[in-house]
């Protein structure tokens, strides 16, 4: 019987994080996809996280607690556990998830998120906030070496901004050897997925700007291979490196990334 699934016979690779990947995976395999994961980073906790660790028993201070990811709510929340202070302690503050994802990973531990912005980028977090947070004190948890559009912003508006940042992403050593392999072969995929600024950077890294530019030039093969981003910021660290924007998500998750993949499925057979 012939396999009339959206995306029969592509293959993407999947560049998120390992604990991350599953979603994105799934979601295209349930498709008919074909998935090569090779995490472009990995996550890892800062060897400064207790400056982390003292934030819960300063939380009450706070009018506004920003979460931009949920590595940064379970970043949050470890430390918590660990000293037994219960999720509630939390409750009066209003809370900001940058997407679904976020949101779903606060409301998991019985905590109200009052903001998710329409689009899952920084300046809708700020936009949504900026006429809220005049005179407040606001607590933004994310990766180190961020964006600096919320705090900047905000404190813009009036707010007084403190920031903690509670991990890092790195470059996975073991993924240069399979992701050149991968590139290199017959089976090449007919996409790679670009979830962050960050995957673009190593995919950089891991390739060098020259073979990474070579893997997505396109020319008169039949078979290319194209960059599938997520949205706006990650798309424009794409051109930043001279890298193009083949497929870009209308919705900036992973269900609007799925569904510009399959919206663009006869590119990528």
């Amino acid at each position: 019987m012939k396999n009339d699934k959206p995306l029969s016979g592509c293959r993407v690779l999947v560049s998120r994080a390992r604990k991350q990947a599953g979603g994105l995976s799934s979601a295209l395999k349930a498709l008919g996809c074909q998935v090569i994961e090779i995490p472009f980073i990995q996550i890892r906790k800062l060897s400064s996280f207790t400056a982390l660790d003292i934030v819960p028993h300063n939380l009450g201070n706070y009018d506004w607690l920003i979460l931009t990811s949920v590595n940064g709510v379970e970043a949050l929340f470890e430390p918590m556990t660990k000293r037994r202070i219960e999720a509630s302690e939390l409750s009066r503050l209003k809370i900001a998830a940058i997407g679904p994802a976020t949101k779903a990973a606060i409301e998991k531990r019985g905590l109200t998120v009052a903001v998710t912005p329409k689009e899952y980028v920084a300046e809708s977090v700020v936009a949504s906030l900026q006429k809220r947070v005049e005179g407040k004190r606001v607590l933004v948890v994310r990766a180190k070496v961020a964006r600096d559009v919320i705090p900047s912003e905000l404190r813009k508006a009036g707010a007084t901004v403190d920031v903690i940042e509670a991990y890092e992403t790195v470059i996975p050593k073991s993924s240069k050897g399979r992701l050149q392999s991968a590139l290199s072969g017959k089976r090449k995929p007919h996409a790679i997925t670009f979830t962050s600024s960050s995957t673009v950077k190593n995919f950089v890294a891991l390739m060098g700007l020259r073979s990474a530019r070579a893997v997505l030039k396109k020319s008169g093969l039949n078979h290319v291979v194209l960059s599938a981003s997520i949205g706006p910021v990650t798309s424009a660290t794409l051109r930043e490196f001279g890298l193009p924007v083949d497929i870009e998500a209308k919705k900036f998750d992973i269900p609007g990334l799925v569904a510009a993949i399959v919206a663009h499925r006869k590119d990528i057979r």
